[in-house]
């Protein structure tokens, strides 16, 4: 299954999940719930995958934790803010950067519409 197909499969689910449970709940619900949703639809899925930060050579595990990576192929950063801000998205790029990895998807659950909560970041690698 290419990046794509993961994604539009993750969009799908991001929205089914924001029309049934709305915006306003924690993040740790809404990546609970698109867990189950997305291997409902039969995708792989490792919840808060540990990304260590190798510096001088010395490989640090206390680096960041993705909330979510999909077929070993997509990252998705689960927000439920009001708004998003410039460091979420230079975040989810980092982990990106970090994992060699092309596509990440940021969804906040906290907008009013998800289709306004969910924006397409891609590594240059």
């Amino acid at each position: 299954m290419t990046e794509n197909e993961i994604a539009k499969h993750i969009v799908d689910a991001a929205y089914k999940i924001h029309t049934r449970l709305g915006p306003g709940l924690f993040e740790s619900v809404y990546e609970s719930v698109l867990a189950y949703e997305l291997e409902k639809r039969g995708l792989w899925v490792t919840r808060q995958q540990i990304i260590p930060v190798i510096y001088e050579s010395v490989r640090l595990e206390e680096g960041f934790r993705a909330d979510l990576i999909v077929e070993d192929k997509v990252i998705i950063e689960i927000k439920s803010l009001e708004a998003i801000h410039p460091v979420h998205k230079k975040q989810l790029l980092t982990y990106l950067r970090l994992t060699d990895k092309h596509l990440g998807l940021l969804i906040n659950f906290g907008e009013e519409l998800i289709k306004d909560g969910i924006t397409r970041l891609v590594n240059g690698l």
